[in-house]
């Protein structure tokens, strides 16, 4: 079993990442505030303007801990890393599935009805739990049109069928998320989803959590060895991490949705920590950026029982075993990719 690492985020502007020994240091105006052995590290994140050594960058790569470079909102801009642990022969099966229309749809119909299952458990529970705080008739309807787009992914189905029933769940979803926000409204309503900016205070968490996920599956997929630019269910594109982006839908409503509705629900993060620019994008500040990141490694931390696996393993480990588990199945010693199904 993986062990679970954490990953160092680094927020502070201006910060620098040296080497000392085996160590990895975090200068601030030349002083060092953290030093990590390199072993303990599961991965690095640097948000914004943070410089690395070219010294720490290759001790990375030989301990296959990879760094990776976000604009201060989670933008992706770029990622450094070692050379690929996996071996050609999985890479070409990888490629063969992908290119067979038939298995492609089979990968992206379970990824699919996973994402579609573990929204509806969201609004199921929000249901159970503060039923005598929302538009209850609302949501019911929304839980029973996603029981029915579980239906329609049943059987043989083309992937453009696949997306479009995607499309239709998040559409779905998305239209009652406002009710399962309870506490300043005023502050974190929810209209619709909006990216590429986010446009209000939900969709900038939203998009920042999204993001963290996101860096977490793609190294997930590289520590396997599977290629997380080749996909299933997100059309391939230069630089885009389609597979990864494919594997992290089955935890968008699970970890990353349940995360900022705690977030704001339980007043951890304030509206002050919001600056809306001139252009209608909204970016948070470093503090807040600070509250999420260390909320997201603490909800990383606790423990699950894996749904296929029947293990007990911390939330953190669960994107390295899905990508493990899609290994198997390119490899033939499973039936068919299990995806994440929240119980």
């Amino acid at each position: 079993m993986k062990k679970h690492d954490n990953t160092l985020y680094v927020t502070t502007q201006g910060a620098y990442l040296a080497r000392k020994g085996t160590n990895v240091l975090v200068r601030i105006e030349r002083k060092t505030r953290m030093c990590l052995p390199v072993h303990t590290i599961g991965s690095i994140v640097c948000f914004g303007n943070v410089a690395c050594s070219p010294f720490v960058m290759g001790m990375c790569g030989e301990a296959g801990v990879g760094i990776t470079f976000l604009s201060r909102n989670g933008r992706f801009l770029a990622r450094v890393e070692g050379p690929q642990s996996g071996n050609v022969i999985l890479r070409r099966a990888q490629h063969a599935v992908t290119s067979d229309p038939e298995f492609a749809a089979i990968t992206a119909k379970n990824i699919v009805s996973a994402k579609v299952a573990n929204s509806r458990t969201v609004l199921q529970r929000a249901v159970r739990d503060h039923g005598l705080k929302m538009d209850v008739a609302g949501v019911q309807r929304a839980i029973t049109r996603l029981a029915a787009l579980l239906t329609d992914l049943t059987g043989e189905i083309a992937v453009d069928r696949i997306r479009g029933l995607e499309g239709d769940a998040a559409r779905t979803y998305f239209g009652v998320f406002d009710e399962l926000i309870l506490a300043r409204k005023d502050q974190f309503f929810f209209h619709q989803r909006t990216r590429r900016p986010p446009k209000d205070n939900s969709n900038s968490l939203l998009s920042f959590v999204y993001a963290l996920l996101t860096h977490d599956m793609t190294s997930a997929c590289q520590s396997v060895g599977l290629d997380p630019q080749m996909g299933f269910l997100h059309a391939d594109r230069p630089g885009r991490p389609s597979l990864a982006l494919d594997l992290v839908e089955e935890f968008r409503a699970f970890l990353a949705d349940r995360l900022v509705l705690s977030l704001i629900n339980r007043q951890q993060v304030d509206a002050k920590g919001f600056n809306h620019r001139e252009t209608g994008s909204v970016e948070m500040n470093d503090q807040t950026r600070k509250t999420i990141l260390v909320a997201y490694q603490k909800r990383k931390e606790e423990e699950i029982v894996h749904p296929f696996l029947n293990e007990k393993m911390t939330i953190g480990l669960l994107p390295h075993i899905q990508a493990r588990l899609l290994a198997r199945w390119l490899r033939g010693d499973l039936d068919g990719y299990p995806a994440f199904f929240w119980k």
